[in-house]
């Protein structure tokens, strides 16, 4: 007891200093960003006060004009150019220079800068959520839910571990490489390539931004457009980059992100957003490192093409239609540890998990499927919940739901609504609406409940990208597991039950990239976690330290463990000129270092040891010390480590050692100043390192020590790396069954 008090009492005393140190503010400073000109104060002048009505179909903006407006209201925010290929190849160039200068920051530059952010965050939430419900339709809550917490959380992650994912990792070496180290290395790639996603500007811009400027790149972004409406138009890039919702929030985000390098002195032009169609997206993957796509498969596939002309990487994030499964018996937990009306707490993240951002999220819950026991009763309480919201304009009231973002999307959804009645589904509930504008009437749609529904209807097969809430019934987890899998889609699932073990097994059938057990996208709020899919969602990992590492060179390096008192030699039966028994050294060796019998690999490195000392007439100790660094096989790995420089010498002191092939006999010659200080304290050591060779031969030759040379030769034998290298000289030598030391016989001393 006395001895774990100190320990105790000194935890005690960490504790209370991280708690102390906790109290100190950090000095973080605050930065300045002007916001004038994006706030909403009724004093725009005449040119962006007007309502907006843009053209439909493919003409629905100018080749040299990004127009924006405000989903909600169709209110004209104004325009932005669109970058030529030209001018998409400056702006490259010059995140390419301020990268090198980047490369070459420290950690803690990196950390500050990150810190700065988050603090700005903190303070201006209201300001980034205004914003981004503006540019994009989604309400106030939705904003700080989805762009607000999931930027704040990586941030935080990656001033907790990020350096820690970037510094070099060290590996096994391996057998055949014991005497070497191996690491894993981490460089920036150059500069990164982001083309992102409308639905949630501000976190789609920070979250490549930060994993790319904080492992030491610069980073392009292009905020996409109506990138996922493939179903309109034919597979040609310039037909489906039609529009650029986000472009006005995304050119104020980005002045925050440039204060904030200034503020750490970091070069100008390591971060810039772009805005154009698709000659300026085209333009972006010919051009940079790495290409990060959040976007459709559709328009994946196509930006896949263009990089595979440079062979450049991608990351493809292409949207999902992920499984919510709700076992029979998902009240009971709920019960016993929540005391919450058990189905009501499903059934409300169950609509969350459908008109977040008015169901404009690519990680959203588009299928659902219930057991038979239950299906009625959740029905019945999500269609409840459904009948209480109420959609409009955010800017105008306070609404649950906002507005769909894309032009002429809500016709898309009501199609397929209509093929799901058709083919026998039923409404079972729908929302209401909010006061709405003459112009914007077409932004929006109520959110649905559909019931009967099945596999033969488009909207349990296509991304549907929209609040509706389609639920099906299932009898068995196979089902369950079958019908979740009958997707071309595979970023997600959310598995309930009153079983973990149950719904842990559920999930680990489901082919995805991410799941959450009893919670829906609960993954992506662990920033630590990556995030992908798989099957049409797309391939490759932003976020958690898959998604950090993928901004990087990855480079392998192996080097001397104990340079250069150990060194790598090529073995002589493989040297050039080949020796005839070169293959057979091979052979031998191969089975020394990876067979799957101890003994077998033993016989295998005693041929290994005869191939060599064939070689030469005179086999210094040097060359199979070097061969036991990686052939022995019991455990020499750990005393490696604890090799020092005198055991090394000691080991040279045995050159002179010969090994006399005629008489099986072996003659240490060393003089009186060489074994001087090397005294015999461990007879054991010996006679147990015989006896071992013992049982491993059949010859019945005597070995001895000769006693003839001037003085008697006295070996330290408490020194592994000297016992070692006799064990293996008599190895190699197949010598013994007998051995006397001192006129008694080895079983004697082995009693002793």
């Amino acid at each position: 007891m006395a001895f774990w008090w100190p320990l105790i009492v000194i935890g005690i005393a960490y504790g209370i200093c991280r708690f102390l140190l906790m109290l100190i503010p950090p000095n973080v400073p605050s930065i300045e960003v002007d916001a004038s000109d994006v706030l909403d104060d009724g004093n725009q002048t005449q040119e962006n006060s007007f309502i907006y009505i843009p053209p439909r179909g493919k003409a629905q903006q100018s080749e040299t004009k990004v127009q924006c407006y405000e989903p909600a209201t169709m209110k004209y925010l104004g325009f932005f150019p669109a970058l030529t290929t030209i001018e998409v190849e400056e702006r490259v160039a010059q995140v390419r220079k301020a990268q090198l200068v980047w490369a070459k920051s420290s950690f803690r530059q990196r950390r500050q800068f990150l810190r700065i952010l988050l603090k700005y965050i903190i303070e201006h939430q209201e300001l980034i959520c205004e914003i981004s419900s503006r540019d994009t339709g989604k309400t106030m809550v939705d904003a700080s839910l989805g762009e607000i917490m999931t930027t704040c959380e990586k941030l935080t992650w990656l001033l907790s571990e990020g350096e820690k994912w970037l510094k070099p990792e060290y590996r096994s070496c391996g057998r055949s490489m014991l005497h070497k180290k191996a690491r894993v290395e981490f460089y920036p790639l150059g500069v990164i390539g982001a083309i992102v996603s409308w639905n949630y500007p501000f976190h789609n811009i920070f979250n490549p931004m930060l994993a790319a400027v904080f492992s030491g790149n610069g980073i392009v972004i292009k905020v996409t457009s109506d990138s996922r409406r493939t179903f309109l138009h034919s597979y040609n890039l310039h037909v489906l980059l039609v529009s650029e919702h986000a472009s006005w929030s995304g050119c104020f985000y980005h002045r925050i992100i440039q204060a904030a390098l200034a503020a750490v002195g970091a070069p100008e032009n390591l971060v810039e957003i772009i805005t154009g169609f698709a000659e300026t997206g085209q333009a972006l993957v010919s051009a940079v490192d790495k290409v990060i796509f959040v976007g459709s498969p559709g328009v994946g596939r196509m930006i896949m093409g263009h990089a595979a002309e440079r062979l450049t990487p991608v990351t493809l994030e292409l949207g999902g239609k992920d499984a919510f499964i709700v076992c029979d018996d998902a009240d009971v937990s709920h019960v016993r540890i929540l005391q919450l009306v058990p189905m009501s707490h499903v059934a409300q993240v169950a609509v969350r998990a459908a008109l977040q951002s008015s169901g404009q999220n690519c990680a959203g819950a588009e299928r659902f499927y219930v057991q038979k026991g239950i299906y009625s009763s959740f029905v019945t309480l999500v269609s409840k919940i459904v009948k209480s919201v109420s959609a409009g304009p955010p800017q105008i009231g306070k609404y649950d739901m906002g507005a769909i973002c894309m032009l002429e999307h809500s016709e898309r959804l009501q199609y397929l609504v209509n093929d799901a009645l058709d083919k026998g589904a039923e409404i079972a509930a729908r929302g209401s609406f909010g006061h709405l504008s003459e112009g914007a009437v077409d932004q929006f749609f109520p959110p649905t409940v559909l019931v009967n529904v099945n596999h033969t209807m488009k909207l349990m097969q296509e991304e549907a990208f929209g609040p509706i809430i389609p639920i099906m019934k299932f009898e068995t987890d196979e089902e369950a597991v079958k019908l979740a899998n009958d997707s071309k889609y595979g970023l997600g699932c959310a598995v309930f039950s009153g079983s973990q073990r149950r719904a842990r097994e559920l999930a680990s059938q489901i082919h995805c990239g991410v799941a959450a057990i009893n919670d829906f996208a609960s993954s992506y709020m662990c920033q630590s976690l990556p995030f992908g899919g798989v099957k049409d969602s797309g391939f490759g990992r932003f976020a958690g330290v898959e998604g950090l590492r993928a901004c990087c060179l990855v480079k392998s390096v192996v080097e001397d463990r104990l340079w250069p008192y150990i060194k790598t030699v090529i073995p002589k039966p493989i040297q050039y000129p080949i020796a005839p028994n070169g293959f057979e050294f091979q052979e031998s060796l191969v089975e020394t270092l990876y067979g799957l019998n101890i003994w077998e690999r033993l016989r295998a490195l005693v041929n290994v040891l005869k191939i060599i000392s064939e070689q030469s007439s005179s086999t210094t100790i040097s060359d199979p010390f070097r061969l036991l660094i990686f052939l022995v096989p019991w455990g020499c790995k750990q005393r490696l480590d604890s090799v020092t420089k005198s055991s090394i010498q000691w080991l040279m002191a045995l050159r002179t050692a010969r090994i006399f092939h005629q008489t099986l006999t072996l003659e240490l010659h060393l003089s009186s100043t060489t074994i001087e200080g090397l005294l015999i304290h461990q007879i054991k050591s010996l006679t147990k390192t015989l006896y071992f060779v013992k049982c491993l031969t059949n010859s019945t030759e005597l070995l001895r020590l000769d006693k003839k040379a001037p003085e008697l030769v006295k070996l330290d034998l408490s020194n592994w790396a000297v016992t070692a290298v006799l064990s293996l000289i008599l190895i190699s030598q197949a010598a013994t069954i007998k051995a006397s030391w001192g006129g008694q016989e080895l079983n004697d001393r082995l009693e002793e």
